[in-house]
């Protein structure tokens, strides 16, 4: 299963850069087209991610407990590595208490 996730992503990043390559023959040169493009592959991982948090845990509650931290921590800049830590330790919490 993990790796049909990894393919579609895959193949969707690849995708999505390569066909303006194809489509269109001359440089892009609308800034409006070029920010949209852009933001593609970002909207499309994140359509793939978001709903697996939230069935990846014992209980939807606390995938949504972790996932509230993970942003709040993200949304103040913190690491990676510390935005990943309290997420799994809120979940491992939760879970504990029974949420």
């Amino acid at each position: 299963m993990i790796y049909t996730y990894i393919l579609v992503m895959a193949a969707t990043t690849y995708l999505i850069r390569m066909l303006p390559l194809v489509i269109f023959r001359k440089e892009i040169k609308n800034k409006y087209i070029i920010r949209f493009l852009s933001y593609v592959p970002f909207a499309c991982l994140t359509a793939m991610t978001v709903p697996s948090i939230f069935y990846s845990t014992g209980t939807v509650l606390s995938a949504a407990l972790g996932f509230a931290v993970a942003i709040i921590l993200g949304y103040r800049k913190k690491s990676l590595p510390v935005v990943a830590l309290f997420a799994c330790l809120t979940v491992f919490i939760a879970q504990l208490l029974g949420l």
